[in-house]
């Protein structure tokens, strides 16, 4: 039923007898209710934990925006995700040329999300519902949240919450940080006392005491050296079970960076993976072709998060963190169970 599913569409807000939202998270993939999609994994956990949450999945950025409008304003925030995978990884290969299909999209159709989709999101929410705070996070954003080097535009970018003017942006995988600032947000407190949150980044005008000051992004721009030295500072904290504050220089504002979290504990991490996803994707792409990188994954199980390896080539470590997070035996044996119970 598609009550088994998150809503997507004021029709199935309504079919829950719902007057107004809590949360309402915007990203650049198509709806698969499965542990392996990030908006999918973050709306379960905010559900459970009794907010209302829907999902509009790769809105029409091109058009009167009427997809940004048509769950109207959410009482807490608005989550915005590029996806599950770096948007420009999706559009290009390595030798820069525009790529034709797009795997986390039905029948593979390429042009359903924009380049950069966190800061297109951002900016056309931040015009329509200017006093809603809109919280920024999954991979593009949480790899981008400090100067980084735009391997397409061959320049260096600023922290993406300078360029999308999101209010908050979250790294990492955000299981404790967004229920944590979902309560806080409940229970009345402003912006000012997220920006104390674990795992978060924010924009202040000065850096906060006893912060790791790592060099402007303008003297990143004049000198690679200085910028290489600001990747080894915030590589080497990240392998520190007690790392420092970072904060960064752009213009006249500071980028803050807030240490993690504690990796999960295995009772945390079993709680995310036994929660009721219906591993299919939604209803509303029923007949419009095959979303491969479900079909890839839809069998599988994850077992653990976080990498200690650190390889160049990979950013599983800068996403997920250095430190293991492991589910316990009971929680894999019983998603393999549902899994032998799928129709397929």
């Amino acid at each position: 039923s598609p009550n088994a599913f998150l809503p997507t569409s004021v029709r199935e807000v309504e079919a829950r007898g719902w007057e107004e939202l809590d949360v309402i998270l915007f990203t650049g993939d198509a709806y698969v209710d499965h542990p392996a999609f990030g908006a999918a994994v973050i709306g379960r956990l905010l559900e459970a934990e009794g907010y209302r949450v829907a999902i509009v999945p790769q809105p029409n950025w091109r058009d009167d925006l009427r997809d940004f409008r048509k769950l109207g304003k959410p009482r807490l925030f608005f989550g915005v995700s590029a996806g599950a995978m770096d948007s420009m990884v999706n559009h290009y290969t390595a030798t820069r040329r525009r790529r034709s299909d797009d795997a986390y999209t039905p029948g593979g159709r390429a042009g359903q999300r924009p380049d950069y989709p966190t800061l297109v999101y951002t900016r056309i929410l931040k015009r329509l519902y200017p006093e809603v705070p809109v919280v920024v996070g999954g991979i593009e954003a949480s790899l981008r949240r400090l100067t980084d080097y735009d391997y397409w535009k061959d320049r260096l970018r600023p922290s993406f919450l300078v360029e999308s003017g999101a209010d908050l942006l979250t790294y990492g995988m955000g299981d404790r940080v967004v229920v944590e600032m979902a309560r806080r947000l409940h229970n009345g407190f402003n912006l000012k006392r997220l920006s104390r949150l674990p795992q978060v980044a924010y924009l202040a005008d000065r850096a906060p005491e006893g912060a790791c000051l790592l060099h402007s992004y303008e003297a990143c721009v004049e000198s690679p050296e200085k910028f290489g030295e600001n990747f080894t500072r915030i590589e080497t904290e990240s392998n520190r079970v007690e790392a420092s504050v970072l904060a960064e220089r752009v213009g006249d504002r500071y980028v803050v960076v807030n240490p993690p979290y504690p990796y999960l504990t295995e009772a945390e991490m079993d709680r995310s993976f036994d929660l009721p996803y219906t591993r299919l994707p939604h209803p509303r792409y029923d007949g419009k072709g095959a979303i491969s990188a479900y079909e890839m994954i839809k069998h599988s199980v994850n077992l653990h998060r976080g990498c200690f390896g650190g390889c160049s080539f990979c950013t599983i470590s800068a996403h997920q963190g250095k430190f293991i997070s492991s589910r316990s035996e009971g929680s894999i044996l019983r998603e393999v169970e549902r899994i032998t119970q799928m129709a397929d």
